[in-house]
């Protein structure tokens, strides 16, 4: 009996966070799901990839980030509660639950696998399915938080805790980015803000004395896309991160042996549908399988790879040789592209039907506020709800509910 008990006790965790200082493991389920393998992966995926190449300190991983949002999700709950709001204990079970594993789903270096290994399916369908296989672990004790996550539980603002304009995953990542990066212009005021949460109509919004931190966290948000997210050495990175990924697909694909692990070899090999990933468990248990570990260890072995193509790109990301970028308003003229093809040809002898490895274009976006997914409500004591973008008079918020767009190309720094 006694160490039936001291095993429940144990479960009651605290740790330190270097953002929030001590933060406790609510319920004993939390527990078992952080010491699950499923979890404890996320500690080996770097919340923002390859932003450690500019930022140096940024090397908080996915494991951080889901800890956090959790404890964020604690404080909301208890001012929705404080404020007469009712929500059950399995309710707020749910939800804590849906919120720490709302990046389970994510891949290696974050959004980089996704859109080069798996295309087929986004992490959130990823998130889905992991938690629908950890549900039938524990029983059916997940039931609830799926439905919370998947926006099918009766009280809609639970899921807007977990995932709206103004949920405890951006309220997280901002604060922890910031830290993490010290750019100081991503640090928000997320305990005023939490602090004046309110629900109406089965709809989170913020009270009217809360007007100014939401500014300031649209402002900040804004900021750290163009500053950190955004930052062209860091698009620079992840873009020759793509291509190397992408190489390797198609040396793969086409019979071309390459080190990887049994996981990620099996990943390259295949083109997995999103039926494929609900229907064949192989296909999940490779996703659950790899990290960053997993990717970097096989750059590294690629830069000797027989294929030239692949071996230089891969070269160029493990000594940091990253791309130079230009950034500009209008679209890239294909003449730059191929005077830059040209010269990439001529200065690194490669054939012209592979300079596009090399050189290369995209587009970035910049929308801090987007209405069409939800907007964020003001409840003012004169005219009940408005959209911040409205109401605010400080800073005219309705110019960041417009999308900025800017075009970009890439080419090596010729030697």
């Amino acid at each position: 009996m006694y160490g039936f008990y001291c095993c429940a006790l144990n479960k009651k965790k605290i740790f330190n966070d270097p953002v929030y200082g001590f933060v406790s493991v609510p319920y004993e389920i939390i527990f078992d799901l952080i010491e699950h393998p499923y979890f404890q992966r996320l500690r080996n995926i770097k919340q923002l990839g390859l932003t450690h190449l500019v930022y140096p300190g940024a090397l908080h991983t996915r494991f951080h980030h889901a800890l956090g949002a959790m404890h964020l999700m604690g404080i909301a709950l208890e001012t929705l509660r404080y404020k007469g709001f009712e929500i059950t204990d399995d309710e707020a079970k749910a939800a804590t639950i849906a919120i720490l594993l709302h990046d389970i789903g994510h891949g290696p270096f974050s959004h980089a696998l996704e859109s080069c290994i798996v295309p087929s399916i986004h992490h959130e369908d990823l998130s889905i399915l992991l938690m629908k296989r950890l549900n039938e672990e524990f029983n059916g004790e997940l039931t609830l938080a799926i439905e919370i996550f998947e926006d099918k539980h009766s009280k809609k603002f639970l899921h807007q805790l977990v995932s709206s304009q103004l949920d405890m995953d951006r309220m997280d990542y901002l604060n922890r980015d910031s830290f993490y990066t010290g750019v100081s212009e991503g640090v928000i005021g997320f305990d005023r803000i939490l602090k004046m949460i309110y629900v109406i109509n089965d709809q989170l919004v913020i009270e009217e004395k809360g007007i100014y931190s939401i500014e300031k966290f649209l402002i900040a948000r804004r900021l750290m896309y163009w500053q950190v997210y955004f930052h062209k050495t860091v698009i620079a990175a992840e873009q020759l991160l793509l291509k190397i990924l992408k190489r390797a697909k198609e040396l793969a694909i086409n019979g071309h042996t390459l080190f990887a692990s049994p996981s990620f070899e099996f990943l390259l090999k295949n083109n997995p549908s999103a039926d494929d990933f609900k229907g064949d468990p192989r296909f999940l248990d490779a996703f659950a399988n790899i990290d960053d570990h997993d990717i970097y260890t096989s750059i590294k072995v690629w830069t000797n790879d027989s294929d030239r193509v692949l071996s230089l790109l891969c070269s160029e990301l493990i000594n940091r040789r990253l791309y130079s970028i230009e950034i500009q308003n209008d679209s890239i003229n294909a003449d730059q592209v191929e005077l830059r093809e040209a010269e990439l040809a001529k200065n690194w002898q490669i054939a012209p039907e592979q300079a596009h490895y090399f050189v290369f274009t995209g587009i970035i976006n910049n929308n801090a506020y987007n209405p069409d997914s939800g907007k964020i409500f003001i409840l003012t004591k004169t005219k009940g709800l408005q959209d911040i973008a409205v109401c605010s008079d400080g800073l005219n918020l309705e110019a960041l509910s417009k999308t900025v767009q800017k075009h970009f190309i890439c080419y090596p720094k010729y030697r």
